[in-house]
């Protein structure tokens, strides 16, 4: 039995089993985790890796219907409640882990990639560590460093609570089918002394704001804020560090902020 790569699921099978390997490899964190979920694991090319470990207990979530009958019948282990049939996005995960801590692995479908990292973002207090592949655009730009033009939103609010590391690249030729794009492996390690000494909601707003505006200053960008004078004011968005966005946010919150 085989799955049809579903095209409405943004589905691409990894068919290099070395890449395969190399990826459940990058989950090395698990003395602060004892539990992992695979998002959308199809039909396993990474499960039957996953499996073969014992630091940790592997769980799947996919929403094809086809490739969860595939799972069940392929992987026994998987027969109960560690195969959920249904969407990542919106399945509660604290009914997988309760208040435990986990890692997240994953060929993730390109086109919900960042609502991912999104979701991550609203577990970061238990997601321990992420290893997934995405379009390499997007893995690289979530890995940018301030002051390089892939930096973005979702680069700043990671990088507030997350190490980033690009792992290493793939071509569309590993994939069935392939993509048109290359692909790209990160890991992501939550790093707990990072704190954030302001609110993260309203942080969150204003890296927001000033990245919708990113070739405007952040004097221009962030007017609506009606922030008082500050030298970080005359710089750009992509220039400015989690420390600096922190700045502005505290400088935002002692002027006025009365919540939205």
């Amino acid at each position: 039995m085989q799955v049809r790569a579903k095209k409405n699921l943004g589905q691409h099978f990894l068919n290099d089993l070395d890449a395969a390997q190399r990826i459940v490899d990058g989950l090395q964190d698990y003395a602060n985790y004892k539990k992992v979920l695979e998002i959308g694991p199809g039909m396993g090319v990474l499960t039957q890796y996953l499996v073969k470990k014992t630091d940790y207990e592997t769980y799947l979530i996919e929403i094809d219907k086809e490739s969860v009958d595939y799972l069940r019948k392929n992987y026994l282990e998987f027969t109960g409640t560690r195969l959920i049939d249904g969407d990542f996005l919106r399945y509660p995960l604290e009914n997988i882990f309760g208040d435990e801590k986990f890692a997240i692995v994953g060929n993730f479908p390109y086109f919900i990639s960042t609502q991912i990292f999104f979701r991550v973002l609203e577990y970061k207090d238990q997601c321990v560590e992420v290893v997934g592949m995405l379009q390499k655009e997007v893995a690289v730009r979530l890995a940018a460093k301030p002051g390089n033009k892939d930096y973005g939103i979702l680069s700043v609010l990671l990088q507030a609570y997350y190490d980033i590391e690009y792992l290493f690249s793939l071509g569309p030729e590993v994939f069935t089918p392939p993509p048109k794009v290359n692909s790209g492996v990160i890991r992501l390690v939550r790093n707990f002394d990072k704190k954030l000494a302001c609110d993260p909601k309203h942080f969150k707003m204003l890296v927001k704001m000033a990245f919708n505006q990113r070739r405007k200053t952040l004097r221009n960008a962030l007017r609506a804020m009606q922030l008082p004078d500050h030298p970080l004011l005359t710089k750009r968005a992509e220039q400015l560090g989690v420390e600096e966005f922190t700045t502005l946010t505290l400088l935002w919150e002692a002027n006025g902020y009365l919540g939205a």
